[in-house]
């Protein structure tokens, strides 16, 4: 059985992210790395979003930038104006062909394509059984969704971010390729929060991604008529279907930070890195892997790394509201944006408010809503 030092079991966005930022230290260079995924990451099978404005490491992978972004409902359609942010697309392929460049050339990091059986920690070292062979470590880092763990319990909501995404080559030039549609709410909500979400590459090319926040998932037939339908709608009558995407992001403030050990830490969706209320990942994933780097440098117990902030408690309500009431979410994106500085809220989103503007961010949502979540959250966890 061989020993590493380091052991990441699963290479999702967090777990790359993470292993490349450790590369670029220059700190690790004495330590043995292994990552073990299922999934050898040759296939582009995800597109991630994100918004920046002081430039990014992630550049080589960023496929396409925005300026502009537009929000729709039934009633009023707003373009957004990001500067001094902009809007960024990154396809999966192009992420793991970054990332894999710069490690694939250290001689201290390993990358075996296996499935993970079995976890088991002792006292001073982890074992782990894959389909093909064991291992062991020192110090674990993983990244692979225990989703019992979160939905087999009452106390925090649990909703879903589901989509179905096809990027679609047109006859028609219907796009505007320098304006992203943020979210269309103009589609039928059906008693849940539902929008369309169009990232145009050109004026005849866009992926567009029926999204839904709930907490059920549909058949895919439905996903795919809601897209026929919007594609009618935006007058496109011929059109080419270049690939498809699919998938489910939790949105839950359920601490998973609680399941960390002295020597193994939980990273990405696993722990709790996704934001809770957006269910957006890469930005949320970029900033606590660089916390994650600079603490693995000062510090060997992981049971310390996780701080709890007021975001936290901001998250939790507008998620106990889309749990009972999932049917007014489209009502407090809309409110929010209708009138609201996007600036502002690109910080509120980033976690990097101060006090007083939370509050005028929170004022433009109803009152009613949140009133009746902050009630609900404190009687609940004193019962």
């Amino acid at each position: 059985m061989k020993h590493f030092d380091y052991i990441f079991t699963g290479t999702g966005l967090s777990a790359l992210m993470t292993i490349y930022k450790m590369v670029l230290s220059g700190k690790f260079q004495d330590k043995s790395m292994l990552l073990i995924d299922e999934n050898a990451k040759k296939t582009n099978d995800r597109t991630w979003c994100f918004w920046d404005q002081n430039g990014t490491i992630w550049e080589d992978s960023i496929s396409k930038k925005w300026n502009s972004a537009l929000f729709v409902n039934e009633d009023f359609r707003r373009n957004l104006n990001l500067k001094p942010y902009q809007y960024n697309m990154v396809k999966g392929l192009d992420f793991y062909n970054q990332v894999f460049d710069l490690i694939s050339k250290q001689e201290n990091i390993t990358f075996v394509n296996q499935k993970v059986i079995e976890i088991e920690e002792s006292e001073n070292i982890i074992l782990i059984q894959t389909d093909a062979e064991s291992f062991s470590c020192s110090k674990l880092f993983n990244s692979i969704y225990n989703k019992r763990k979160a939905e087999n319990q009452t106390k925090y909501p649990v909703l879903q971010q589901h989509f179905m995404g096809w990027f679609i080559k047109s006859e028609q030039p219907v796009f505007n390729p320098g304006q992203a549609t943020f979210m269309d709410f103009s589609v039928e909500q059906r008693g849940n929060t539902r929008f369309m979400y169009v990232l145009p590459t050109s004026g005849t090319e866009a992926l567009l991604e029926y999204t839904l926040f709930s907490q059920n998932h549909l058949e895919k037939a439905e996903y795919e008529t809601e897209i026929k339908k919007y594609i009618q709608n935006l007058g496109i009558t011929n059109y080419e279907i270049i690939e498809k995407e699919q998938g489910s992001i939790p949105m839950t403030c359920y601490p998973f930070w609680k399941l960390n050990t002295k020597n193994v830490i939980n990273i990405g969706t696993s722990g709790g890195w996704t934001k809770a209320s957006t269910g957006y990942t890469f930005k949320n994933s970029n900033k606590k892997s660089t916390e994650l780097v600079s603490f693995l440098q000062r510090e060997t117990d992981f049971t310390k790394f996780h701080k709890r902030t007021k975001f936290w408690f901001y998250d939790l309500l507008l998620l106990d509201i889309l749990d009972c009431k999932n049917e007014i979410g489209s009502t407090i994106f809309s409110s929010l944006f209708k009138k609201g500085n996007p600036q502002l809220i690109f910080k509120f989103l980033d976690e990097e408010t101060s006090l007083s503007e939370d509050i005028q961010v929170i004022l433009k949502c109803p009152k009613t809503p949140f009133l009746q979540a902050l009630f609900h959250v404190v009687f609940r966890k004193k019962r």
